[in-house]
């Protein structure tokens, strides 16, 4: 059984992830903001609080050996480009970029000790296909995905870097875009298969990218879109 860190365990994609992993047997120290675990005890998942956004981050919790990270941690924020602020593409890319470069470089060493690594890193189809009002965050993941081929490549042989690619989501991130019938109905008619993401659709793809199954995969952004990247 292995080791494993999720960044962003507590909510949406995170933690079913977690969720998952420790269901197979395997060991996972998750991490939390804002959305306090309400039963840190009567869960397998080790959660430790985190913010990803200071500059003397600890990761004193964490075993020696990581067999694979993922980092979970991110915000929804579409308006139309003339109202975007500066300060607003700083703002997210310090969370969705900024922060995943501080937890990959404190924990690359633990990685390094294991037999083989990898770290899976999230991205979104707007960033391939395009979509209006999407500007602020289509900028940070775009980041994410140069930096996941970049690391990569240089991590190779022994570490595994890819990054998943979903459209919408039924998680508490994107409840803004679900929070009525409505919408919710409106997005899903948007994709060809005609439904909203799901959790488990996200981490069952996460959990395989992370295990010896997916060993010869690495640099790879896959989309779990529902067919909107790539169908019309």
């Amino acid at each position: 059984m292995k080791n494993y860190l999720i960044i962003g365990a507590s909510s949406g994609i995170g933690k079913k992830l977690a969720t998952q992993l420790t269901e197979t047997g395997h060991s996972v120290w998750g991490t939390y903001f804002s959305n306090e675990p309400l039963s840190k005890d009567e869960t397998a998942i080790q959660y430790h609080y985190l913010d990803v956004l200071s500059e003397e981050m600890d990761f004193g919790f964490l075993p020696d050996v990581l067999d694979g990270v993922a980092y979970c941690p991110g915000k929804i924020v579409l308006k139309p480009f003339s109202r975007v602020k500066p300060q607003e593409f700083l703002n997210d890319y310090s969370l969705q970029v900024s922060g995943a470069v501080k937890c990959i470089q404190a924990v690359l060493p633990k990685l390094k000790k294991a037999e083989s690594g990898a770290i899976i890193l999230f991205s979104t189809v707007a960033v391939q296909t395009g979509f209006g009002y999407h500007s602020i965050v289509s900028a940070s993941k775009g980041a994410i995905e140069g930096l996941a081929r970049a690391l990569a490549a240089e991590l190779a042989p022994q570490i595994r870097v890819n990054c998943i690619a979903p459209s919408v989501t039924d998680t508490p991130l994107a409840s803004q875009l679900l929070s009525t019938e409505e919408k919710r109905n409106a997005n899903a008619a948007r994709h060809p298969l005609k439904r909203i993401g799901t959790t488990s659709d996200i981490a069952h793809l996460a959990q395989f990218l992370l295990g010896d199954e997916s060993g010869w995969i690495t640099g790879q952004i896959i989309p779990v879109d529902g067919g909107m990247g790539s169908l019309r």
